[in-house]
């Protein structure tokens, strides 16, 4: 029985040192050492043998078994080892290489538009200011001669808090009002920034970009309008801007205009402005009397929309990367 205990470690050691797959490893450890492996059969020889007898073999068999546990062991951290050093020979990566694939970002062409229309604006010695975009009714309408029962009110269908008290700015006016109330003429700025409505389709969205224009100072009329307007709008679409200026309400100034530029063979509206009304000048602590000014407000997205060829103002939204990658 000793003698083929030890033919048995002898034959499976060498066995275990060939073994070059590790689920070959495996199977053998289950025929040598599993419920029904040839060790374990032989351990199950103990009942049938005389006393002195079983205490030696089974300390014979468990020699062979800790023997062979100890050899699956090591040929199992062999072929891992070996396993792991071919790949990382076969997968190494050189971290000095340039990397390759990388998209190059951009700006948004809202944010681009913005910009361009602010470094026009600042060469001509405009300043730009912000403000907060939760407001006041004060600010988003008494302040500019809108007043609570005035109808120009249902043309800004406004997002409103639940008291009533606060509301999402529909203009970047009261930019303009909390900065004459906090200055003295002459003032010159523009008011570039988000502002909401409640309206949503391919030409409107119920958030979107603004940038309005003041200047205040003495003697200051509509020809000052119109010469920094035509100069603007050839600036920004780099060519001479056949421009007509249509009379129109705005509660904010008197008098109004829209301002139409000729575009092939059409007129098509850009921007609203006109004559700064004596009651705004009055409600931020400016003297009418003395004091005049202008004031305009175009929407960021129709002046990106033209200068682009987009015909869908929800493609600034939807983050559609085959349309955003056009920009780079």
């Amino acid at each position: 029985m000793s003698n083929d205990l030890e033919e048995l470690s002898s034959k499976a050691a060498a066995e275990i040192e060939g073994a070059t797959d590790p689920r070959v490893l495996e199977q053998m450890r289950v025929d040598l050492l599993g419920k029904k492996g040839r060790v374990t059969e032989l351990l199950k020889q103990l009942g049938g043998m005389a006393p002195e007898q079983r205490k030696a073999f089974g300390e014979q068999v468990n020699r062979v078994k800790e023997t062979l546990s100890a050899a699956l062991e090591r040929k199992a951290q062999q072929l891992g080892d070996a396993e792991l050093a071919r790949k990382l020979a076969s997968e190494t990566i050189d971290v000095t290489l340039p990397g390759r694939g990388e998209d190059v970002g951009a700006l948004h062409p809202v944010t681009r538009t913005i910009r361009r229309i602010e470094r026009i604006f600042n060469s001509m010695g405009f300043e730009s200011v912000q403000g907060p975009e939760i407001e006041d009714d004060w600010h988003n309408f008494q302040a500019l001669n809108i007043p609570e029962s005035h109808p120009a009110r249902a043309m800004q269908d406004t997002f409103y808090a639940l008291d009533g008290s606060r509301l999402l700015r529909t203009h970047t006016s009261p930019v303009q009002i909390r900065t004459m109330k906090q200055r003295k003429p002459p003032i010159r700025i523009i008011c570039p920034g988000r502002v909401y409505r409640v309206d949503f389709d391919r030409t409107h969205s119920p958030m979107f970009h603004q940038v309005e224009g003041l200047y205040v100072a003495e003697n200051v009329g509509l020809a000052d309008l119109k010469h920094d307007l035509m100069r603007f709008l050839s600036l920004f679409f780099e060519r001479d801007a056949e421009v007509l200026f249509r009379p129109s309400y705005f509660p904010f100034v008197e008098p109004g205009a829209d301002v139409h530029m000729r575009w092939g063979d059409r007129w098509l509206e850009l921007l609203g402005c006109g004559v700064v009304h004596p009651n705004v000048l009055s409600a931020v602590g400016i003297d009418p009397e003395r004091y005049t000014g202008y004031a305009f407000g175009m929407g960021v997205e129709r002046l990106a929309m033209l200068r682009y060829g987009v015909d869908d103002l929800r493609l600034f939204f939807n983050n559609d990367l085959r349309f955003l990658e056009q920009f780079r």
